[in-house]
């Protein structure tokens, strides 16, 4: 029966066989190792014994490159003092700490935690190299802003517990936390407040990056524009919204949260009211900006926040006025936020007559004002519209020129609470008043049929208008259609209307400029009868009795007629009336009793 002998038995047996007389030669190439190996076992085993023969650690003695104790023990400090700190963290604390003590590299931190069983070691989700980073290249380019909860607030009186949230921001180029404020309840009112306090703190950046929340815009409500939108627009702040579920797009605020989570919010005692939680947040904040130092700014060297971010200057922000909203104003010169106000706290009272402010039309092209909805079309979208009203009358311009009037629903408590929400005293209207005998206009849409509806009376306009928005110029004998945007003239029909009808039509306003006739050609079509005649306003064209009953192109210009004959050249002739095209299609149209 073959027995494996452990390494120990082999040597001690290689020993005895050299203390019997065998010699060093012959016994090392039996055992197949060299002569100064056999030499140090027996050396061993007359020292030690058996225990001689056991294997020994080959590590050395001493390591001249090895950290200096003192330093490991400050490292292992640093971590059980700051479970959060890493290996950069700790590094750069170290620098910053001076001393003259040789600072360890990253790696060198890391086997000093695994060696004392502080590193945790866990798989990364995602690469970093999968990330795109990118930073602005001054201070003040770009803000990132977000909300963030976690602030837990105990009521002394009845032990409950209640979550406040923390608007934040923070500078793109420099990590400088410019907004940290407490907030009971992250309203639009609130998280403007907040932006208006660091804007008159610090100056009003390039631009401002947010998420799609219900504070920063209405991307994906109605589509119209928040107080937090219009602060930006006012103060010349480009408004950047990140792709929905994309939270790596404001990943620098987003940081911060992470920082603002394990330094101060993860493990700390309930907070006893917001003041006090303020007051906490500010520390931290103050350590933030101004000891702790950034990775991102530098990997090397200890770098602070404070040290890479300016405000603007004093003597530009003086050059252009901050804009603040009216309901914001008196808060902020105060000096206290009351986040629990309601939205509709006023900066002044109303005096009295028209007033105007702007909108902006989203993409529906929907806008509502004072419960009441205005359209102006998809085709707007995007682009500030002017309102200027009173208690009889809302204009609406965009880029200075008047796009719509309208009668006004307003009441002077409407006009009081715009005034509130920033409307301002107007000036003169942007259309005089309506005079007497003077044409007037409005604007309707044409039916499928082609039909519009004036003072509960069908007049026919054209079955290819049919969906069209057109304008009708009201004159005493005459409706004059026309394109809103050209205001090129459509159509011509006869006035059903009286003057007392006219004025109490919907919209109604004083007429723009008379319409122009276009000046390109009108094409219509006509059907030759069974002589081979057709008609064309009021001039008769005979075309031949191989042509009747055959549908035919005309087009018709203030001289001449061009007929497009079926197989032939086209047939020009001398226009002989001047009477206007009434009908476009070849096929007569219905009665209409309006219509001569």
């Amino acid at each position: 029966m073959l027995v494996a002998l452990s390494v120990v038995e082999q040597r001690l047996d290689a020993v005895r066989l050299v203390l019997a007389g065998a010699t060093v030669t012959e016994v090392a190439a039996r055992v197949g190792v060299s002569r100064q190996t056999l030499h140090g076992w027996l050396s061993r085993y007359l020292a030690e014994g058996v225990a001689g023969l056991v294997d020994r650690s080959r590590r050395p003695n001493s390591c001249p490159h090895r950290c200096n104790g003192d330093v490991e023990v400050v490292v292992v400090e640093m971590r059980r003092k700051h479970p959060g700190w890493g290996a950069k963290r700790i590094r750069m604390q170290l620098l910053k700490a001076g001393g003259g003590a040789v600072v360890p590299a990253e790696r060198t931190i890391n086997r000093i935690l695994s060696r004392h069983g502080l590193l945790d070691h866990k798989a990364r989700k995602r690469r970093r190299e999968s990330f795109k980073r990118w930073q602005r290249d001054a201070p003040m380019q770009l803000w990132q802003m977000d909300i963030v909860g976690g602030v837990m607030i105990i009521d002394t009186a009845t032990r409950g517990l209640r979550e406040a949230k923390v608007v934040t921001g923070v500078d793109d180029h420099s990590r400088y936390c410019v907004i940290a404020k407490v907030v009971a309840r992250p309203t639009g009112r609130a998280v403007c407040l907040a932006l208006a306090e660091a804007l008159a703190k610090f100056g009003v950046p390039e631009e401002i990056l947010t998420d799609n929340g219900k504070q920063f815009t209405d991307r994906f409500g109605k589509g119209g524009e928040v107080l937090f939108d219009k602060i930006c627009r006012l103060n010349g702040i480009a408004h950047r919204l990140t792709a929905p579920a994309s939270p790596t797009t404001t990943g620098k605020v987003e940081r911060f949260h992470l920082t603002l989570r394990r330094e101060l919010l993860d493990g700390h005692k309930l907070f006893e009211s917001l003041d006090q939680a303020q007051a906490a947040l500010d520390v931290f904040v103050a350590d933030y900006n101004g000891e702790r130092p950034h990775q991102a700014l530098d990997l090397k060297q200890p770098v602070s926040p404070r040290q890479r971010f300016t405000p603007t200057p004093q003597a530009e922000r003086a050059l252009v006025e901050l804009w603040v909203p009216p309901t914001l104003t008196p808060v902020l010169t105060a000096g206290h936020v009351d986040d629990t106000a309601g939205e509709a706290l006023a900066a002044g009272e109303y005096q009295g007559g028209p007033i105007e402010f702007d909108k902006v039309v989203p993409a529906s092209g929907n806008m509502w004002v004072a419960h009441r909805q205005f359209w102006l079309g998809p085709r707007r979208a995007g682009l500030v519209a002017r309102f200027w009203a009173n208690c009889d009358l809302i204009h609406i311009s965009i880029a200075g020129a008047r796009v719509k009037t309208l009668r006004s629903h307003l009441s002077v408590t409407d006009l009081a609470k715009l005034i509130a929400q920033g409307a301002v005293p107007a000036g003169p209207a942007p259309l005089p008043g309506i005079e007497d005998g003077a044409a007037l206009e409005v604007e309707r849409v044409v039916s499928n049929a082609g039909l519009i509806s004036l003072a509960n009376k069908q007049i026919l306009v054209a079955e290819r208008l049919g969906g069209i928005a057109v304008g009708v110029r009201i004159e005493e004998q005459t409706l004059l259609f026309f394109d809103i945007t050209t205001r090129e003239l459509l159509r011509t029909r006869p006035n059903p209307l009286t003057r007392e009808q006219a004025l109490r039509l919907r919209g109604v306003r004083p007429a723009g400029p008379p319409p122009r006739p276009s000046q390109e050609p009108v094409r219509i079509q006509r059907r030759a009868s069974d002589t081979g005649v057709i008609v064309v306003a009021g001039q008769k064209v005979a075309l031949g009795r191989t042509h009747r009953g055959q549908e035919v192109e005309i087009f018709v210009s203030e001289t001449t007629l061009a007929i497009h004959l079926p197989g032939q050249d086209v047939r020009t002739i001398r226009r002989t009336t001047t009477q206007p095209i009434r009908n476009i299609k070849a096929d007569r149209p219905r009665t209409v009793p309006s219509v001569s």
